[in-house]
């Protein structure tokens, strides 16, 4: 019914950017907050950027500065423009959203299948 669809990642080289998208589809009353998470091999989950539905953001240090998130509420999309990508950069990112689906009292997270970053020369 709901449904997060990555796409973006890829391979590149150390300094070199790189744009992920992500779009939510399906029978949608609101999206509210959403971002952008990671996950290195043998580390922990973390969160890298968020959006509120109000445009507010907020970065994890290590990437403050470097990354920008941003979102298109008509399309339902939000983005994350990657500069300056750094081999640490190296994770799986996914993408969350917290939606209300139409006809449903809740709101629930929702995620992204996935997809590898990989920063390397």
């Amino acid at each position: 019914q709901v449904q997060l669809v990555e796409s973006g990642g890829g391979l590149v080289q150390p300094g070199g950017s790189l744009r992920l998208s992500c779009a939510a589809s399906g029978s949608i009353f609101s999206v509210n907050d959403m971002g952008w998470y990671r996950q290195a091999p043998g580390k922990e989950r973390e969160l890298v950027a968020q959006i509120t539905n109000g445009g507010q953001t907020k970065y994890l240090v290590s990437v403050n500065g470097r990354f920008t998130i941003s979102r298109d509420n008509a399309k339902n999309t939000v983005y994350l423009q990657m500069n300056s990508l750094k081999p640490e950069d190296t994770a799986v990112y996914y993408c969350n959203a917290d939606i209300k689906p139409i006809r449903d009292d809740s709101e629930y997270d929702y995620w992204g299948q996935g997809t590898q970053v990989t920063v390397s020369s």
